[in-house]
């Protein structure tokens, strides 16, 4: 039996560490179910989003939430942005959900936060050494473990095909890449 499976979502505070293209749809989708929507990013974000809360550190977002869904990009900052003091913020009522990267979170910290029930529940679908979680987590009734396939779909399996030969192409014909790395 698993805790996550309990919890209601409709009307939580839920909380996006990073609100960019993935962290903005899931707090639209987050949105229809009646729950308030706070954030955490480089920066306050411009747009036109009234309802959402924007906090300057990982810290106080996570002291002020329901839920801490994960969905930064990882770099120097962003590694074990979510650490210790983050997963107390957050608290035993808290829930965590990691769709980022498995570097985002200090796995020995949420490993013992979730034993010691300092932290109420987790969510991932990415580990720090891919793919493998830590074995502690697989017997905790406090944990949803899947595998990295939240976009498994057949229509983005076929969309990231074209984007390859898209960009194939591009590199072939000497022009600008569709999704260049910089």
């Amino acid at each position: 039996m698993t805790l996550l499976i309990f919890l209601q979502f409709s009307g939580k505070r839920v909380a996006i560490l990073g609100l960019g293209r993935i962290g903005l749809a899931v707090a639209k989708r987050a949105e229809a179910f009646g729950c308030s929507i706070s954030y955490h990013s480089r920066s306050e974000k411009p747009f036109p989003f009234p309802n959402y809360k924007f906090y300057a550190n990982a810290v106080d977002l996570a002291a002020n939430c329901d839920v801490l869904v994960v969905a930064c990009s990882l770099n120097a900052e962003t590694y074990h942005i979510v650490n210790r003091e983050v997963i107390d913020a957050l608290g035993p009522e808290g829930v965590l959900i990691n769709i980022g990267r498995g570097a985002h979170v200090d796995e020995p910290e949420l490993v013992s936060a979730l034993v010691e029930k300092r932290l109420g529940g987790a969510g991932l679908d990415v580990y720090e050494n891919e793919p493998f979680a830590p074995e502690q987590l697989f017997s905790l009734d406090n944990v949803v473990l899947v595998p990295h396939v939240g976009s498994d779909t057949e229509e983005t399996c076929r969309a990231m095909a074209d984007l390859v030969l898209g960009n194939l192409e591009a590199h072939a014909s000497n022009k600008p890449l569709l999704t260049p790395v910089v």
